[in-house]
């Protein structure tokens, strides 16, 4: 099937539900690829996706909540009925089943879990918190025992149902569950069929804690490029697998929560939320910048008489704060991404923050030298060019200094860079060249003025 024209196909779609062509309509969703689906079910009123949702098969409507975003999904599932909701929940995979039941109310969940036919385990990984290996993970159906042969192992899997499953290759216990090795199907294969499965498994197996956070386990599976991760008890009991998909979609709450923080959004919001709810996050990070930016105003007042001397400086403030600021950005950025990366270590930042102050200094010389020639063919004053000069390097070297440190202290301290980070790095910035900058200008006032 071609890609599809969604409006196309959402306005054929709103027709046939105008005319309660239900037939039609089911017809035009089951057409659909899952994304397309989720898509153009998404755009429909919330009364439209109600009488829609139980009319699809069951499949269709696993796949269309799988698709949506958590939120979206747990909306649609919290108006269902309990007798139309469980067939949906039975063709669900079980991490996906235990994501949706966790956001709805919990006695919807409870209803929904006593009527299933086997809940446990969905129990089990409703036990884990969401943004961590053991909410990621689903369940191991497909695990050898070490103490079987390569032909035992392969009639095991021939007699599973692994047509949805994307297998590379297999976890190896041992009688107590305890995860002992990994064999690829490529090995399995080509082995003799009386090999035992110690004979061909490796022993070096990768493997994750269930309550180790879901950053730690994009940054594994990204380093050793694995297509799936082993979760583990404290008694390294096998307890599930995260596969590569779950690692996408790991990778893109981390940006998307890392860019809605860096811009002082504490947490993801749709494009269309509510006044009062996009209110109620960023107002008060607002107010917390106003509170910091007192501390310029503080610097400012007290080179008033400066100020009043020479009016002209003023006219540089922008270029001073500015372009130190605008560094402090992107050393920010740089030390908040290697850091959610694993490429920086909090322990060993000295050689980051080393490496920033470096480039501070270069690019405050090259930039300070600009600036000065800029005030000294504007205004014809010598002074006034040393001053705007001098001040724009040594405050490119506190930018510089200020957006590695103050990230890796964050993180030192179990407080989220992305967050924290720009407002303090913002005021410090802007501070210290207000700082700088006048204290240069009041010992030029001296010097030269008396």
């Amino acid at each position: 099937m071609d890609q599809v024209n969604v409006d196309d196909v959402l306005a054929e779609l709103r027709e046939a539900l105008t005319e309660e062509n239900w037939n039609l309509a089911v017809e035009i969703v089951e057409a659909l690829r899952p994304p397309d689906q989720a898509e153009v079910f998404h755009e429909l009123s919330p009364d439209s996706q109600d009488e829609l949702l139980p009319r699809l098969d069951p499949e269709d409507s696993a796949d269309i909540l799988e698709e949506l975003e958590d939120e979206d999904a747990a909306e649609i599932a919290t108006r269902l009925e309990t007798e139309d909701l469980v067939p949906i929940l039975k063709r669900m995979e079980p991490d996906e089943a235990a994501d949706l039941l966790g956001d709805i109310d919990p006695a919807q969940m409870s209803e929904a879990l006593s009527v299933l036919e086997d809940p446990d385990e969905i129990r089990t990984l409703l036990e884990h918190h969401d943004e961590t290996a053991g909410g990621l993970m689903t369940s191991a159906k497909v695990v050898l025992h070490r103490g079987i042969s390569a032909s035992q192992a392969i009639q095991h899997l021939r007699s599973l149902d692994l047509a949805s499953e994307d297998i590379h290759y297999v976890y190896v216990v041992d009688s107590d569950n305890q995860l002992v090795g990994v064999v690829s199907l490529y090995d399995l294969l080509v082995s003799e069929s009386g090999t035992l499965i110690s004979q061909i498994m490796g022993h070096d197996v990768i493997s994750i804690p269930a309550s180790a956070d879901q950053e730690e386990v994009a940054r594994l599976m990204s380093r050793y490029d694995l297509l799936a991760l082993p979760v583990v008890d404290e008694d390294n009991h096998l307890l599930g697998i995260i596969t590569h998909d779950d690692l996408v979609e790991v990778l893109e709450d981390e940006a998307t929560e890392d860019i809605y923080r860096l811009g002082g959004i504490p947490e993801e919001q749709d494009a269309n939320v509510p006044v009062t709810s996009a209110l109620k996050t960023r107002l008060p990070w607002l107010v917390l910048n106003l509170g910091t930016a007192m501390a310029s105003v503080a610097v400012l007042s007290l080179f008033e008489n400066t100020i009043a001397q020479v009016a002209i400086l003023a006219a540089f403030f922008p270029i001073v704060a500015g372009v130190s600021g605008s560094a402090g950005t992107q050393t920010l950025t740089v030390i908040v991404r290697g850091l959610a990366l694993g490429e920086i270590n909090p322990r060993r930042g000295f050689k980051a923050l080393g490496r920033e102050v470096s480039i501070g200094i270069t690019n405050g010389i090259v930039i300070g030298l600009l600036v000065a020639i800029i005030a000294l063919v504007w205004k014809d004053i010598p002074a006034l060019g040393l001053v705007v000069g001098a001040a724009t390097l040594l405050n490119m070297i506190a930018a510089g200094f200020a957006g590695a440190a103050v990230p890796l202290f964050m993180q030192t301290i179990k407080i989220d860079p992305a967050l924290a980070s720009p407002i303090l790095v913002t005021t410090i910035s802007d501070t210290m060249g207000y700082l700088i900058y006048l204290s240069l200008a009041t010992l030029m006032i001296i010097q030269f003025l008396g």
